[in-house]
């Protein structure tokens, strides 16, 4: 019987570095939209949601968490989102583009996203440099503010995807990522998280939330397949 396995990615820090172009896009966008300056380096962003950051972005200037307010910054931040990366240092990390493309050919392999970023985000970040096509589904913020509830949704999708091929127990899916949010997530749902130290957390600290493996970066494909595959 064929062992099947689903690969749940995180995207910034995980798979590339985008060299703060969404923040800046946030803060072009939070002028060109509210008429408001000031800078959001204050705000903790790696591992959160982007409706989780546009709410303290609006608590930092005073503005009302309405719909309508989250719907105008989204459609500001995305519309600005692609000139800022264009401008921007963001690349690739080592070894993420051969080995989703490993994964893509690998029997029982299915990989999907599981990010904080909004649908359009991601697609804008991963399209920039041609990886949104290894994606065909996944879990954004825009289904929910909080991270630990994506897991579902993506698990939904996931099945949805592989109509009666596999039904993605728990310790078949993986969730990979660079923060302790990444894990905790992967965890609220009972899959396996595999931990990346290149964002802003080294081995250790990652390792102190208990994931399933840690790795330091992603540029030894035999090290992660066996850490998949076990």
């Amino acid at each position: 019987m064929a062992t099947f396995r689903l690969l749940l990615w995180d995207i910034d820090g995980t798979l590339l570095l985008s060299s703060g172009a969404g923040m800046r896009a946030l803060e072009v966008a939070l002028t060109r939209v509210f008429g408001l300056q000031g800078s959001l380096a204050d705000i903790e962003y790696a591992g959160r949601t982007d409706r989780w950051i546009l709410r303290q972005v609006f608590a930092k200037f005073g503005l009302p968490a309405t719909e309508d307010n989250f719907a105008r910054y989204t459609a500001g931040y995305l519309a600005e989102l692609p000139a800022q990366l264009a401008g921007s240092a963001a690349r690739v990390l080592p070894g993420v583009e051969p080995l989703l493309a490993a994964a893509a050919g690998r029997p029982g392999i299915t990989q999907g996203l599981l990010t904080g970023n909004l649908r359009g985000g991601a697609e804008a970040k991963l399209s920039r440099f041609g990886l949104w096509r290894y994606f065909p589904f996944g879990a954004f913020a825009d289904d929910s503010e909080d991270r630990h509830q994506l897991g579902p949704h993506a698990l939904a999708r996931a099945r949805a995807h592989r109509p009666g091929r596999a039904d993605f127990a728990p310790d078949q899916v993986w969730v990979i990522g660079d923060t302790p949010h990444d894990i905790t997530c992967g965890q609220a749902f009972g899959a396996r998280t595999l931990a990346v130290a290149t964002g802003n957390y080294s081995v250790d600290q990652l390792d102190a939330h208990g994931p399933t493996a840690v790795l330091r970066d992603l540029s030894d494909a035999p090290a992660f397949w066996r850490v998949i595959e076990n």
